[in-house]
């Protein structure tokens, strides 16, 4: 699939990036949050984050595009970076307590919870191999954060 087009017109190559950056970012925040209150250390990530895609937006000159939002599209966005800001400040907590190896795969069941609430809230579809794919992610975090005890 990917062979045939751009990575760059590919979500399956944006979402492989997207777990590689999160890959990194646990390891980094290992380390990182060691030896500072992760409060702190979550507002530092997000100053950086802020600047970073303010920064990108300027860039490709797409601020104006703000203006034209609605009230709707603006709530929904601001409860996704509510939700955004108390999943980090949780994450670098969990990451400060425990071992990034197991954190990690914890924080992943994100992934089913995602599913089960796209097809709760927003009616997607769940086929069997979706549910499967699902409950073996739940499975092989338990066994992750739990074998290792």
């Amino acid at each position: 699939m990917l062979g045939r087009m751009s990575w760059t017109n590919s979500w399956i190559g944006w979402a492989l990036l997207s777990a590689a950056f999160a890959a990194a970012t646990a390891l980094l925040a290992k380390v990182g949050v060691a030896h500072v209150d992760s409060n702190l250390a979550t507002a530092l990530r997000t100053s950086v984050v802020l600047v970073f895609a303010w920064g990108i937006v300027l860039a490709l000159g797409k601020h104006g595009e703000v203006r034209a939002l609605d009230q709707r599209t603006m709530l929904y966005l601001a409860l996704s970076g509510l939700a955004t800001g108390l999943s980090w400040l949780c994450y670098f907590r969990a990451l400060q307590l425990g071992p990034a190896s197991r954190v990690a795969p914890l924080d992943k069941l994100s992934v089913p919870l995602v599913m089960a609430f796209a097809w709760l809230a927003l009616g997607e579809k769940l086929n069997a191999a979706a549910v499967v794919g699902g409950a073996l992610i739940t499975a092989g975090a338990m066994v992750m954060v739990f074998s290792s005890q």
